[in-house]
């Protein structure tokens, strides 16, 4: 007897949570293994966003919270879009959430129905494509290799939409790739969405505040498809406050309701604590997002001075986000004498048994041809974990 849903049965563990958990066991095994495996900043949550949670401790905010946030913080959020993307939102359309996480999920969950499909453009996320399965839905690959700069372009989106598609969802700045839109790019995009009024578009903006090239460009500025778009964001990257949990959706009012009506049965509000803290960091000073966007730029500029120093590597130049997504084929077939690389995955297990560098295989993220990297580590571990690697994948004949 079968003691487990299908649903749970189809899905697949997060690669890199698992590539990260072990690692931890080789650390506690006594390893020095350097961990670029999991997308989290590592600088610590800036002071006045902590002592905010603190205050709010103090003040006693520690009772169940609305289903979809403090009303203030809603505020805050529909402040932020408005002064730094110009879009206008008000509170009743913001939905506060257990993280980015579980708003990209709860949109997936509100909008897909049994046999709908879904666009997800490869490399994606690791868990897109099983939320969209959790939804009984089916995921569509779009395909974009390091030659496009992993972007897909407007006649692939055309090629793949059918009467069954039911949404694309979009990350810019991009995980695993760090591949950024432009304007031009995206309106190139929603050309093509024009046409297909079915398609609502969930706009990942987890990493807007990590890029390199200027202002961030969100496909919600398009007046023309502004009702079929759903954004996603919150604090965990550009705040450094992955461990606070706090995401968001800001979405046309019907589709709001129903990410709160799914919260509801889920999980109720997020952490009382949590969104005083979230509301102190969209409504203070914003140096601190600055200047670890610039310590981000200056690591993503030493790591690809020094992927592409090793031979057989090939690699872009990210323009946000905090990952390098290198072509590795060239070291498929090959081996060090003990063991036989077949792919990206069994890269990834040589370069953390061997070079004592986690990363993940680009499998999970629907481009065997690569692996991720996350440089969100100090300057000397990205110096040290490169040496480690060239070194190794030198090793391979």
């Amino acid at each position: 007897m079968n003691r487990l849903s299908d649903r749970v049965n189809r899905l697949h563990p997060s690669a890199t949570l698992a590539m990260s958990a072990r690692s931890a066991e080789l650390k506690a095994q006594g390893v020095p293994v350097i961990n670029m495996s999991v997308g989290e900043p590592d600088f610590n949550t800036p002071q006045h966003i902590k002592e905010a949670a603190e205050k709010a401790i103090r003040e006693n905010w520690t009772r169940y919270s609305p289903v979809p946030g403090y009303p203030s913080l809603r505020e805050a959020i529909c402040e932020k879009l408005e002064q730094e993307n110009g879009l206008s939102f008000s509170p009743n359309q913001i939905v506060v959430s257990n993280g980015g996480k579980q708003s990209v999920c709860g949109t997936i969950m509100a909008l897909v129905n049994s046999g709908d499909e879904v666009i997800v453009p490869a490399p994606y996320w690791v868990s897109y494509p099983e939320m969209v399965l959790m939804a009984d839905g089916t995921p569509v690959f779009i395909p974009s290799g390091i030659e496009q700069d992993f972007k897909i372009t407007p006649a692939q989106l055309e090629a793949s939409i059918t009467p069954r598609t039911k949404a694309l969802i979009l990350c810019s700045p991009s995980n695993p790739t760090g591949s950024v839109y432009s304007r031009d790019e995206l309106q190139a995009l929603v050309a093509v969405l024009e046409r297909h009024e079915q398609v609502f578009v969930i706009a990942d903006e987890i990493y807007e505040h990590i890029s390199y090239v200027g202002q961030h460009q969100s496909i919600a500025q398009f007046e023309s498809i502004r009702d079929r778009v759903i954004i996603v964001n919150g604090v965990s990257k550009a705040y450094a406050m992955t461990g606070w949990r706090i995401g968001f959706v800001a979405a046309p009012l019907d589709i709001s309701k129903a990410v709160s009506k799914l919260q509801g049965q889920y999980t109720s509000g997020p952490s009382s604590i949590s969104q005083k803290a979230a509301e102190a960091a969209y409504r203070g000073p914003q140096q601190c997002v600055e200047e670890m966007c610039e310590a981000f730029r200056r690591r993503r500029d030493l790591i690809v001075k020094q992927a592409r120093e090793i031979p057989g590597l090939e690699v872009n130049e990210p323009q946000g986000a905090f990952y390098l997504f290198p072509k590795c084929s060239s070291f498929f077939g090959k081996s060090d004498g003990t063991r036989v690389i077949s792919n990206s995955t069994d890269l990834a297990m040589f370069l953390l048994e061997v070079a004592h560098v986690a990363c993940v295989g680009g499998d999970s993220f629907g481009a065997p041809e690569c692996f991720r990297m996350s440089y969100a580590t100090s300057d000397e571990n990205i110096v040290e974990a490169m040496n480690r690697i060239g070194k190794a994948l030198s090793s391979l004949k």
